[in-house]
């Protein structure tokens, strides 16, 4: 059995909580093609690319534009995006996340962050976990969105640690499958209903230990 040497992260939900800054975006993005775009439809989005996003999205609204077009559209949602997430604050961060990446880091753990989104280093940087993260993999790095492992593969092989011996953090059902595709144990975030692939699933980091990380290399 290999032993787990190291955890990857997703950002969006199991770090910091920044959906609200994307539908706002998103929202705002949709309303100037004149229809309306739902939390539950912002839901849809975890875990999946930006321009895979707007894809959805241009659906639900019934839009056909040209590729250059979509590129424009992504650009500037970006831009609000980046100019809210700019104001981002330590207090952001989910609970217990700060204190277990500290203990992983003492018990010897390496970590990496493995996201879709292409601005994970300017979140880290403003909620001041940056120091914490032996390396930071998102969309700026990878081609593939999840499921696809792409983004968790390349976060191992940035740590020098075999899949095997990863365990990813998610709390996306996409997230969770790419991390499986990547042969590595996954702690679901959220509820076990829906994350039902996941090898355990608990409601936050505050609950996770070394304990828990110890029982999941011996499953």
């Amino acid at each position: 059995m290999t032993k787990l040497q190291a955890c990857l992260f997703d950002l969006d939900g199991v770090i910091v909580d920044t959906a609200v800054y994307h539908y706002k975006a998103w929202k705002r993005l949709a309303n100037e093609l004149r229809f309306d775009f739902s939390e539950q439809q912002n839901e849809q989005l975890k875990g999946i690319s930006r321009m895979d996003s707007l894809e959805l999205i241009l659906g639900w609204g019934g839009v056909t534009i040209s590729e250059a077009e979509k590129l424009d559209l992504a650009t500037r949602k970006n831009n609000w995006y980046v100019e809210m997430i700019t104001q981002m604050k330590p207090e952001e961060i989910l609970p217990g996340v700060r204190e277990f990446l500290t203990i992983l880091k003492g018990a010897g753990y390496k970590t990496a962050l493995g996201s879709a989104s292409k601005n994970s280093g300017i979140i880290l940087e403003k909620v001041g976990l940056a120091d914490l993260f032996d390396a930071v993999i998102d969309g700026n790095s990878v081609t593939a969105s999840k499921p696809d492992p792409e983004v968790f593969l390349k976060g191992a092989e940035a740590l020098g640690v075999a899949p095997e011996a990863c365990v990813v953090f998610e709390d996306a059902i996409a997230g969770v499958e790419a991390a499986k595709a990547g042969r590595m144990k996954v702690v679901g975030i959220g509820v076990p209903e829906v994350l039902k692939e996941a090898d355990i699933v608990i409601p936050g980091l505050h609950v996770m230990s070394l304990e828990k990380l110890a029982a999941l290399n011996r499953s």
